[in-house]
């Protein structure tokens, strides 16, 4: 009588499957990252050109993430914060349309930033990290 021929799973198949997993797994988990950022067209925010001449900067809009550190000034038009970009504080403008969000110091948020006249930085949106 003839033998059967067994047919098993190789074990090189689950190491090369749990390979393409962890993988897929990591990808997508980068990809995640840069597919969340609401303002990833637009370019960083460059704050040593900023410290140099801010008003060369004026017009143009960046991303700018940042801590928030003290509360400088409050009207019913707008909230003056010091805001820590890459360990320089710099003045940030929050118009009253954003006075719904609960902006603390130390916490950090992702702005969308206008330089605007006499290099005042006026925050467009904001989206908390």
């Amino acid at each position: 009588m003839a033998r059967r021929a067994s047919s098993s799973i190789n074990p090189i198949w689950f190491l090369v499957v749990g390979i393409v997993v962890v993988a897929a797994i990591a990808g997508g988990m980068m990809l995640k990252g840069k597919v969340s950022d609401p303002f990833r067209t637009l370019p960083v925010f460059p704050i040593a050109d900023y410290m140099q001449n801010s008003n060369s900067l004026r017009g143009n809009t960046y991303k700018l993430d940042g801590v928030i550190g003290d509360q400088l000034q409050y009207t019913t038009t707008a909230r003056l914060f010091a805001v820590e970009v890459a360990n320089e504080p710099v003045s940030l403008l929050v118009p009253a349309e954003f006075n719904h969000m609960d902006m603390r110091k130390g916490q950090r948020f992702l702005f969308k930033v206008e330089v605007a006249d006499k290099g005042v930085l006026r925050a467009k949106d904001v989206k908390k990290e």
